[in-house]
C-alpha cells in the first residue's frame, strides 16, 4: 500500500510536551492500513519489535525479554507494581515528582506494603538515604525509581541507585518513560530488573501502548502473583512467547505498525545515541534562547535532563501563562504547563520530531510575544 505523505495534512502546530508528541507524516501514514490481530504478518512485526527494543536497551540481549501491554505508560508501570511483587514482598519507592508518587499511589491502592522516599520537587532522589534505609530494612524487596522526572525535567541518577540497590540484593524498577530511546542506557550493565517506557515518548511513536524491558530470570517468578487481570505482566509474556506475538486481548495494531515506522525512523537517525544529540542540542538551543530573553530556568544544568525543561513564570504582574500558551499557540507550537508546587513554572519539550530549526523558530516567535515586557 503506497501512500503519499505529501497528501497529509500538516499539523497547525507543534507539541513541545512530554508526550504524546508531534510525529512524522511517515508515522501517521502508517496507521492508514487495518491490520489482524490473529495474522500471521501482524504478529511477527510484533515480534520483530520486541526483539529490536532488547537490542536497544541491553548489551546482553539474551538475558532480557519484551512484553508489549496496552493502554498508556502508567498502564505499563502498574502492570510492573501489581505483578512482579509477591505478597510478602516490599516496595520503596524513590519520588521526586509526581510520576514517582504516582507508583507510591498504584502500592498502596494495589496493597503493597511500601516505603516513600521523598526528596522533594526540586532535587534529585536521595541515594544516601536509600542506602541507610536499606541497611536496616531487610524485608525490603523491591526499588522503583523515575529516570527522568517530567514534573521539573530533572534526570536521577539511576546508576547510582541501582548499584546500591543491587548491593542489598534487591529487584530493581526504572520508569524510564520520558528516556528510552533518547538517552543512551544499558540494562546489563546497570543491573536494572524492570524498565518501563512507552510508544509516545522518545521513539516517537503514537499513543497506545507501553512495554516493559524485563530481566528474563526475574520474570521467570512472577507466574500468579498478578493483582489484575487485564495488567498480569507475566501472563502477556507468555502469551507473546507461546502465540509467536499474539496478544491476549485486543492490541492497539494502528499504534503498532506505527511504532514500528517509528523504529525504523530511530535507527535511519543513527540509533539512540543520535537522537540523544538531537534532543540535547534543542534543549540547550531552547535554554540559551531564553536566557537572553530573561527567562530562567528551575533546575541547575547538572540535574537538567534533555527531554523538559522547567522555566520560572517572569517577575511580572502582568504574565500570565494562559495568555502566554495562546499567544504562542498563535505562532504555531503548544507549550506546557508547570506541576510543581514549589514554585510557579512552565515547561517547554524539545523531544518527538522536533529539530534544531523548529527551536530557532520557537524562540524567534516568542521574542514576539512577550506581552509582560511591553505593559
Amino acid at each position: 500500500m503506497k501512500i503519499n505523505i505529501n497528501q497529509l495534512p500538516d499539523n497547525p502546530y507543534l507539541l513541545l510536551t512530554p508526550g504524546p508528541l508531534s510525529t512524522s507524516k511517515k508515522v501517521k501514514a502508517a496507521m492508514l492500513r487495518d491490520w489482524c490481530t490473529w495474522d500471521q504478518d501482524y504478529n511477527q512485526l510484533v515480534q520483530s519489535i520486541r526483539s529490536r527494543l532488547v537490542t536497544m536497551a541491553s548489551s546482553k540481549p539474551e538475558d532480557y525479554t519484551t512484553v508489549l501491554m496496552q493502554g498508556s505508560g502508567t498502564f505499563s508501570v502498574e502492570s510492573v507494581i501489581g505483578s512482579v511483587i509477591p505478597r510478602n514482598g516490599k516496595l520503596l519507592v524513590l519520588t521526586n515528582g509526581a510520576y514517582g508518587k504516582r507508583i507510591a499511589e498504584m502500592a498502596e491502592i494495589l496493597g503493597i506494603y511500601s516505603i516513600v522516599l521523598d526528596s522533594g520537587e526540586t532535587k534529585p532522589v536521595n541515594t544516601k538515604q536509600l542506602e541507610e534505609v536499606l541497611k536496616v530494612d531487610s524485608s525490603i524487596t523491591h526499588v522503583a525509581v523515575v529516570h527522568v522526572e517530567t514534573t521539573t525535567g530533572m534526570m536521577n541518577p539511576v546508576a547510582d541507585v541501582t548499584r546500591i540497590a543491587k548491593a542489598y540484593g534487591k529487584t530493581v524498577i526504572v520508569d524510564a518513560m520520558s528516556s528510552f530511546g533518547g538517552i543512551p542506557i544499558d540494562m546489563a550493565a546497570l543491573d536494572i530488573d524492570y524498565l518501563i517506557s512507552s510508544a509516545n515518548k522518545c521513539i516517537q511513536g503514537v499513543p497506545g501502548f507501553g512495554f516493559i524491558i524485563a530481566r528474563k530470570e526475574a520474570l521467570a517468578t512472577c507466574k500468579g502473583i498478578a493483582r489484575s487481570l487485564s495488567l498480569d505482566l507475566y501472563d502477556q509474556w507468555e502469551t507473546m512467547e507461546l502465540g509467536n506475538g499474539k496478544w491476549r486481548y485486543t492490541s492497539p495494531t494502528h499504534t503498532v505498525r506505527a511504532f514500528d515506522q517509528a523504529l525504523q525512523e530511530l535507527e535511519e537517525e543513527g540509533g539512540i545515541a543520535s537522537r540523544y544529540e538531537r534532543f540535547k542540542t534543542n534543549q540547550q538551543t531552547l535554554v540559551a534562547g531564553m536566557e537572553r530573553m530573561g527567562l530562567k530556568t528551575l533546575l541547575p544544568v547538572e540535574l537538567q535532563s534533555p527531554i523538559i525543561t522547567s522555566f520560572l513564570y517572569p517577575d511580572s504582574p502582568v504574565f500570565s501563562f494562559d495568555e502566554f500558551y495562546s499567544r504562542m499557540k498563535q505562532e504555531g507550537f503548544v507549550i506546557y504547563p508547570g506541576k510543581i508546587t514549589a514554585a510557579s513554572t512552565f515547561r517547554i519539550g524539545n523531544i518527538g520530531d522536533v529539530h534544531l530549526a523548529d527551536m530557532e523558530r520557537l524562540l524567534a516567535g516568542m521574542e514576539k510575544q512577550l506581552f509582560w515586557k511591553t505593559n
